[in-house]
């Protein structure tokens, strides 16, 4: 992995391998508990109505979630179930009152649905979220008082909420659980109040089917339709046509069809869908543009081992979860299970999560060439001792760069910063020692350019390559045309590579820092006094050390971070700071801003733990062969395999974690 990397540990260590098959290493994403996903939107609504911030309990972890996101409720928000819109037992909020006292008459009691209630106090928190409550049963009073109050009944606000995308979170969110009412902004501050068309057609229809087709109508799911119950009566069905139309009639039109009733008698019955100009055109700069086609989006936390058992949760956006559940079985023939399957009210984002746990088995157990000690299992706990009391170097692992290839990922971004784009281009495309077709077409287009030849040649799961070929083929293999190439990917994979190259360089200093100062905080460290301190971006928090600090140890190696390369860092005062001049001068980046206008990449840096801690370990051995026994504390080599778990912060790899308890590179 980094041959002449530092460790923070001096214990011995042992040889092994890991990784001998999938099974061999789990990984179990640890979730983010559901109460602290509100984070500055429940907050900033508490402080607004001047309460404390609500504590919960976080409950079970469920690992290896795969949850349908329903694009008609919240983009984003908190986990939660969705409700159906034919259960009756979903419409409302605590109060079984209804607008309408004479429809709901010989009507089923209406009651809360415990997955919505649970969004909207993750939203709101539990304090804001009882007030809204309390507001919809003094609001279903007045409706039932006074028939003629419209949408009165007095509005209530639910604070100020900053961000654009809560906002949304939280407007689908009261209209999915409380049709009957309407979420308005005033500049930052959300309000809520009566629907005076909801109570208008609750005269017309029940009030199930009033609260069925607002709901429908907030999704806005193309091509869905919902339909009335069947009603024999021409007149009234004209009125519930006037009412739609009047309306709803820019978004929503009309139809009456046939149908069976209950007693399987011919009928009629009203249908309502979307108009087909609102789906079919979007409007764009030069007018009107096609539609493109639609694309199933997959949302997750964290990139895992390839090499490994995985369980982590998933949104699917646009699919439901029945039909997620019809194609489980197709899905573990390609090695992939699903298991608890749910509604999911948001998407998740690369680094919401809260870290992982790792099952690992190490085996072909061995002494270092240089120890002559006989007790490997007094080596193994040894090491597993000093791991967990003083933690490990937090490298970035091999995986981030390309383990094993010819060019790594860091190279490519090394190109792209400086703006050497044919460069970048090429060592992308340079081929693997192995004869198949990915490595052909690589071969193939370096010896010719020929990037309509290698196209052809690459197979289809090369998406990225692919991408690039295509405007290599329109642009041509020079500056311009390798420049259009880049952006032809998704800023995503572009912005890899250079943050690939940042990481190595992190390491190289971690490793530096190390040799010369050890686990003494000196003058001219940066540390972070606050806990929780991954991937900090905000320099006032960050801290040089004074010489008075230094000479009184006010702080710990744990405390010490060094920065990731970028425009808006800044580098200890002390040799690590000059380290880092002179390590980018050498790679011709000593007036790189980190921003690669061309490509659109804007490269602000952050700051990382030198050191992280390793949590809920333990171990234990099982012998591979029946009759062998360990006897003594003396382990058989190879016959017996070691057994580890642990868990690791976000952005932490198990193979750094490994390679600093067993002092070897993988």
């Amino acid at each position: 992995m980094f041959p002449s990397f530092s460790y923070v540990t001096d214990h011995t260590g042992f040889r092994g391998t890991i990784k001998n098959s999938p099974s061999d290493f789990i990984v179990t994403e640890i979730e983010v508990p559901q109460h602290l996903l509100r984070d500055s939107r429940a907050e900033s609504l508490q402080k607004a109505a001047g309460e404390p911030l609500e504590q919960s309990t976080p409950g079970p972890q469920q690992p290896n979630e795969l949850s349908a996101e329903s694009p008609g409720l919240l983009a984003e928000g908190c986990p939660g179930a969705v409700p159906s819109e034919q259960d009756t037992s979903r419409v409302g909020g605590d109060c079984s009152a209804s607008p309408n006292k004479k429809q709901r008459e010989g009507e089923p009691e209406l009651k809360p649905d415990p997955g919505e209630g649970h969004i909207l106090d993750s939203l709101l928190g539990k304090s804001m979220s009882e007030r809204l409550h309390q507001f919809v049963c003094g609001l279903k009073d007045t409706w039932d008082r006074d028939r003629d109050a419209g949408g009165g009944g007095g509005e209530l606000s639910l604070g100020p909420v900053l961000d654009k995308k809560s906002r949304a979170s939280l407007h689908s969110a009261v209209r999915q659980q409380f049709p009957f009412l309407v979420t308005v902004t005033k500049g930052n501050e959300m309000i809520v109040k009566g629907n005076g068309d909801y109570r208008e057609l609750c005269q017309l229809v029940s009030e199930k089917e009033t609260s069925d087709f607002f709901k429908f109508l907030d999704a806005k799911l193309e091509k869905s339709t919902f339909s009335f119950e069947p009603d024999g009566d021409k007149e009234h069905r004209k009125v519930v046509h006037h009412f739609i139309n009047r309306k709803f009639g820019k978004l929503l039109e009309t139809k009456s069809f046939t149908v069976s009733d209950v007693n399987d008698q011919p009928n009629m019955s009203i249908m309502v869908r979307f108009r087909e100009k609102g789906w079919s055109r979007k409007r764009s700069a030069g007018g009107f543009k096609e539609k493109q086609d639609l694309y199933t989006d997959f949302s997750y936390t964290g990139i895992k081992d390839k090499k490994a058992i995985t369980y982590q949760p998933m949104v699917v956006k646009k699919v439901s979860p029945e039909r997620l559940k019809e194609i489980g079985s197709k899905m573990e023939k390609k090695g992939i299970r699903i298991h608890n399957v749910h509604s999911a009210c948001q998407h998740l984002r690369l680094g919401q999560l809260k870290g992982n746990h790792f099952d690992i088995v190490v085996r072909d157990l061995k002494h270092h060439s240089h120890d002559c000690s006989a007790d490997l299992k007094m080596r193994i706990s040894e090491a597993m001792e000093n791991v967990e009391t003083k933690g490990f170097v937090n490298y970035y692992g091999p995986q981030r760069f390309g383990q094993g290839q010819n060019v790594q990922t860091d190279q490519i971004g090394l190109a792209l910063l400086n703006e050497k784009m044919v460069k970048a281009v090429k060592l992308l495309f340079t081929p693997e020692d192995t004869d198949d077709p990915v490595n052909n077409a690589r071969r193939y287009f370096l010896r010719t350019e020929d990037a309509k030849g290698a196209l052809v040649m690459l197979p289809e799961f090369k998406v990225r390559e692919k991408m690039l070929l295509r405007a290599l083929h329109r642009y041509g293999v020079n500056h311009e045309g390798c420049t259009k190439g880049w952006l032809n990917i998704p800023h995503s994979m572009r912005i890899f590579y250079v943050h690939a190259y940042c990481s190595k360089i992190w390491n190289e200093a971690a490793s530096y820092r190390l040799k010369i100062y050890g686990s003494k905080v000196v003058e001219g460290d940066l540390v972070f006094s606050e806990e929780n301190a991954e991937n900090i971006s905000l320099n006032d928090k960050v801290h040089v050390v004074t010489a008075a600090e230094e000479l009184a140890n006010k702080y710990s190696i744990n405390q010490v971070v060094l920065p990731v390369v970028g425009h808006s860092i800044k580098y200890p005062s002390n040799k690590v700071g000059q380290w880092y001049h002179e390590r980018l001068s050498k790679d011709e980046l000593q007036m790189c801003k980190f921003r690669v206008s061309p490509l659109q990449l804007n490269i602000p840096g952050c700051y990382r733990p030198i050191l992280k801690k390793v949590q809920n370990l333990s171990y234990f051995f099982e012998v591979s062969e029946k009759g062998i026994k360990v006897e003594d504390n003396h382990l058989n080599e190879s016959k017996v395999s070691l057994h580890i778990s642990f868990d690791l912060d976000p952005s932490c790899y198990a193979t750094v974690c490994l390679r600093e308890i067993m002092k070897c590179d993988f």
